[in-house]
C-alpha cells in the first residue's frame, strides 16, 4: 500500500471533475457519471453528495460505501496499460473499476452494458 498511500489521500471531490470532464468532452453527462458511482457504491445522490462536499478521501469514500455492487466484478479489461480484474490490492481496484466505467462511459457504450445488466 505504501506506494498507492498519496493517492489514497486524494479527495473524491478532487477527482470527480475529471471523471465528468472526461465523460462530456465525448458527449455524455454528469447525470451519467453520478448513475454509475452511485451504481457501484450504493451511496445515495444525497450520501454521494455529502461525501462530495465533506473532502472525503478515496480511502474513505470506497471503504465507507453503503453496498458496493456486486456485478462490479463483471468489470474487466485495461486501465492504463493493467488488467482491472488482476490488481490484487482491493482499494486500487476498488478505485480502477469506476475509472474503466468512465472509459466505457466516454467510449459511447450504452449505459445498460456499462452497468452490467443482461438484456
Amino acid at each position: 500500500m505504501a506506494g498507492n498511500e498519496r493517492v489514497y489521500r486524494y479527495s473524491f471531490a478532487s477527482v470527480y471533475p475529471h471523471y465528468i470532464a472526461k465523460a462530456e468532452k465525448k458527449g455524455r453527462t454528469r447525470d451519467e457519471v453520478d448513475r454509475i458511482i452511485l451504481w457501484l457504491t450504493g451511496y445515495t445522490p444525497e450520501q454521494f453528495e455529502a461525501r462530495l462536499a465533506d473532502g472525503s478521501d478515496l480511502e474513505t469514500f470506497y471503504g465507507q460505501a453503503p453496498r458496493l455492487n456486486p456485478a462490479r466484478a463483471g468489470i474487466t479489461g485495461l486501465i492504463c496499460g493493467i488488467r482491472v480484474e488482476a490488481i490484487e490490492e482491493p482499494l486500487m481496484r476498488e478505485i480502477r473499476y469506476l475509472d474503466k466505467l468512465i472509459d466505457e462511459l466516454a467510449k459511447g457504450k450504452a449505459m445498460e452494458k456499462i452497468l452490467r445488466r443482461q438484456g
